[in-house]
């Protein structure tokens, strides 16, 4: 299998078209069983990494994944996460703010989920959705009751950019390694996997006209997902376009990706005393005896 991870990687400081972006490429894999084999050994990588991970206690890694309705977030937080002890990793999907909420800033709320040292977090929809779905809707500033919203419409988004890059800079400092996934969905792979929804049985529990009222704003998504991504891809904490069409070949390359960051982390098991070695030896004659 062979993934070029640096294909899908925003540079920092790139601006972002995303009509320049495929939504779908050639397969990683030639069959449904050698993508069932690929994803099963990274699985397992995976798992491995995650051990030691969580015994170095030296790291947190958050995962970020955003995309429009029925791009496959879910899924592939489902697969590709298979393999994870869940005593080590921790799952968050942000949904409407509540009153609590409202009542401090943007951030607080996430800022409330961030992962441990030695844990993994994963944000299904995050603080994005502040300069994404809020952008979309200003309408829901209203009940942020910022002060003085009219006059600060024009730099609002770019103070939220700034507010994110500084807030995800001093986490990388601190330990904290993010790396962000956008499922970049084609309008018309939404518009089949929505019939699906309607046609199969077992999907209609998925289909919710709220999305579908979404669709209606989807040049306007575009346009913030483009600046968004433009503005917050850096070098500490990247964004990758991940071709959804495909569900099987986006895992496979978010499975490669989450591998390239654990591999890139400075990891070893803890090293035990001189002391705590013979007092281990001893316990170990102790329980032979």
């Amino acid at each position: 299998m062979d993934i070029n991870l640096t294909d899908f990687r925003v540079k920092e400081g790139q601006k972002v078209v995303l009509k320049d972006w495929p939504t779908l490429v050639k397969s990683a894999c030639t069959s449904k069983k050698a993508y069932q084999k690929s994803l099963d050994k990274q699985v397992a990588e995976l798992s491995e990494l995650q051990q030691l991970h969580y015994a170095s206690d030296r790291y947190a890694v958050l995962l970020i994944f955003q995309a429009m309705d029925a791009a496959g977030k879910d899924g592939a937080i489902r697969h590709v996460m298979s393999g994870i002890n869940p005593q080590g990793c921790q799952v968050f999907s942000f949904k409407h703010p509540s009153a609590s909420d409202l009542d401090h800033d943007f951030l607080w709320r996430t800022n409330q989920c961030l992962p441990e040292r030695g844990r993994i977090g994963i944000f299904n929809r995050s603080y994005y959705e502040e300069v994404l779905i809020v952008r979309v809707h200003p309408e829901i500033l209203q009940a942020q009751r910022l002060p003085d919203t009219p006059k600060k419409m024009t730099t609002l988004w770019q103070e939220r950019y700034r507010s994110i890059v500084d807030m995800e800079n001093h986490l990388h400092r601190n330990g904290t390694r993010i790396v962000k996934f956008f499922l970049h969905l084609s309008k018309n792979e939404q518009r089949k996997r929505f019939l699906a929804r309607i046609d199969e049985p077992e999907k209609n529990w998925k289909f919710s006209e709220a999305d579908m009222q979404e669709r209606e704003f989807w040049p306007q998504y575009m346009q913030a997902y483009e600046d968004c991504l433009s503005a917050t891809s850096t070098q500490t904490a990247p964004w990758y376009v991940v071709p959804a069409d495909d569900k099987e070949n986006a895992r496979l390359i978010i499975s490669s990706i989450v591998l390239d960051v654990f591999k890139g982390l400075n990891m070893a098991y803890p090293e035990l005393s001189p002391q705590r070695l013979r007092e281990l030896k001893d316990i170990r004659k102790k329980l032979v005896n």
